[in-house]
C-alpha cells in the first residue's frame, strides 16, 4: 500500500465527515484512512470504507494532541503517511505519482496548502507557518519508516511547533524535506475550539523549546529573542497577551529541562531557511547583478533574508523607490507564495526577488 491518510480529530464530527466526503470524491488509489479520536465528548459515527479506501478508527480516552498521529502510524500499512487535520484534504490526486517518485533522500514532502476562505476577509490565500524545510502538519507526507525511526511527534508539545521539532530531527538524521506544488491541500481552518490565548502560550513555549534543543550556541540567544519578539507582536494583534505571558512563564520554568542536541551550522542554516535564501540571492545576482534592495512583505525569518543580502554585499534601502530590486521578506512558504502571486509582473518597473528557489518550480508559474 502506498498511502495511509492520518487524521486526528476531537469534537468536530460534522467537519470530519465533510473531510471524509472530500476524500471519497478523489479518484481511487492505493490508500487507507486512519482516524484517531482524541477523546471527543461526541464520537462521530464513521463508515468502514469510503470509496475503495478502508477506514479505521482509533478511540483514545485522553487528548494526546498531535502525538495521536504516532498511534495511527504504528498501525498503518502505507509506505507514506499523509498527515491531514480533520478540516484539511488533498484537492486532487496529482500528488500521488509525485510522492511515489520522490528520491530516497526526501523523507517528507510538504504540500502547497490553500485556505478555503481568507481569515477576516484579507488577501491571504494560503496557510501560514513552516519554512522551506519545515512542513505544516495539516498537509505533509512522511515516509512511515522514517516517522517511526525518529520516534514520531514529541508528545510533550501537545499541539503547535511539533513539526519544527520533528523537521529538525529529520534534518539532523540526514533527510530532506521537499516542497511539491503538485501536492495541493485545502484547509478549511475550522475556528471552533481555537483558543488564541492557549495557542499563543503553546507557540511561545514550544518554539522556545525548539531553539533550546537545536540552535547552535552562537545563534541560540538571538534566535530565542527573535522568537519571543515575533509572538509578542502576534499576541498584541490577536489580543492574547495573557496567553503569551502564561506561555513565557512556562518556557522560563522548563527551558533548562530541554536536552541540547544542536544541529550543525549547515543543518541549522537549512532548518531556518538561511541556506535557501543564500542560494536564491546568489542565483538572482548571477542572473542579473544588483547592488541595492528593499525588503517587502516581511514575515517569518525575515532576518535570514536580510542576512543573505548583506553577506552578498547588497545594500538595503528603507525606501523601495531607492532600490534596484524588491526582495520578498519571508521564508514561510504560504505567505511567500501568496506574495509571489501578488507580485506577478515587476512592481513599478522593479524586479522582484523570491528568496527560495523552490518557489520557482514551473507548476507555480
Amino acid at each position: 500500500m502506498l498511502l495511509s491518510y492520518i487524521i486526528p480529530t476531537r469534537d468536530r464530527p460534522e467537519r470530519l465527515r465533510a473531510t471524509l466526503d472530500a476524500l471519497a470524491h478523489l479518484d481511487p488509489h492505493d490508500a487507507e484512512v486512519i482516524i484517531v479520536d482524541n477523546d471527543s465528548e461526541q464520537r462521530a459515527l464513521l463508515p468502514a470504507c469510503i470509496g475503495d479506501m478502508p477506514v479505521r478508527t482509533i478511540l483514545l480516552h485522553e487528548n494526546m494532541g498531535a502525538a495521536a498521529r504516532n498511534l495511527a502510524s504504528a498501525s498503518a500499512g502505507g509506505e507514506w503517511l499523509v498527515m491531514l487535520d480533520d478540516d484539511s484534504h488533498p484537492m486532487d490526486v496529482r500528488f500521488v505519482r509525485a510522492i511515489a517518485e520522490q528520491p530516497a533522500e526526501v523523507w517528507a514532502v510538504m504540500a502547497d496548502i490553500f485556505l478555503a476562505r481568507s481569515p477576516s476577509g484579507g488577501c491571504r490565500a494560503r496557510e501560514s507557518g513552516g519554512l522551506p524545510e519545515v512542513f505544516v502538519g495539516c498537509g505533509v507526507a512522511i515516509r512511515r519508516e522514517i516517522f517511526e525511526s525518529l520516534g514520531g511527534y514529541d508528545p510533550t508539545f501537545g499541539y503547535y511547533a511539533e513539526e519544527y521539532d520533528f523537521s529538525a530531527r529529520l534534518i539532523r538524521s540526514g533527510g530532506v524535506v521537499a516542497f511539491e506544488p503538485e501536492f495541493r491541500v485545502l484547509h478549511h481552518k475550522e475556528s471552533r475550539g481555537r483558543d488564541m490565548g492557549l495557542i499563543l502560550g503553546r507557540l511561545v513555549r514550544n518554539n522556545g523549546w525548539v531553539m533550546r534543543r537545536f540552535a547552535p550556541a552562537s545563534e541560540r540567544r538571538e534566535r530565542l529573542r527573535e522568537t519571543l519578539r515575533r509572538y509578542h507582536s502576534i499576541a498584541q494583534r490577536e489580543e492574547a497577551l495573557r496567553g503569551y505571558d502564561a506561555g513565557l512563564r512556562e518556557l522560563r520554568r522548563t527551558i533548562r529541562t530541554q536536552a541540547r542536541t544542536p544541529l550543525t551550522t549547515g543543518q541549522w542554516e537549512r532548518f531556518t531557511g538561511l541556506a535557501h535564501a543564500r542560494d536564491a540571492v546568489q542565483a538572482a545576482l548571477a542572473e542579473r547583478s544588483f547592488r541595492t534592495a528593499a525588503v517587502i512583505e516581511e514575515g517569518k525569518n525575515c532576518w535570514a533574508v536580510v542576512r543573505a543580502l548583506s553577506e552578498a554585499g547588497v545594500r538595503l534601502c528603507a525606501d523601495r523607490d531607492d532600490a534596484e530590486v524588491l526582495v520578498i521578506g519571508t521564508l514561510s512558504p504560504g505567505p511567500l507564495l501568496d506574495a509571489v502571486d501578488r507580485a506577478g509582473n515587476p512592481m513599478h518597473g522593479q524586479r522582484v526577488i523570491v528568496p527560495w528557489l523552490g518557489a520557482r518550480k514551473p507548476a507555480l508559474v
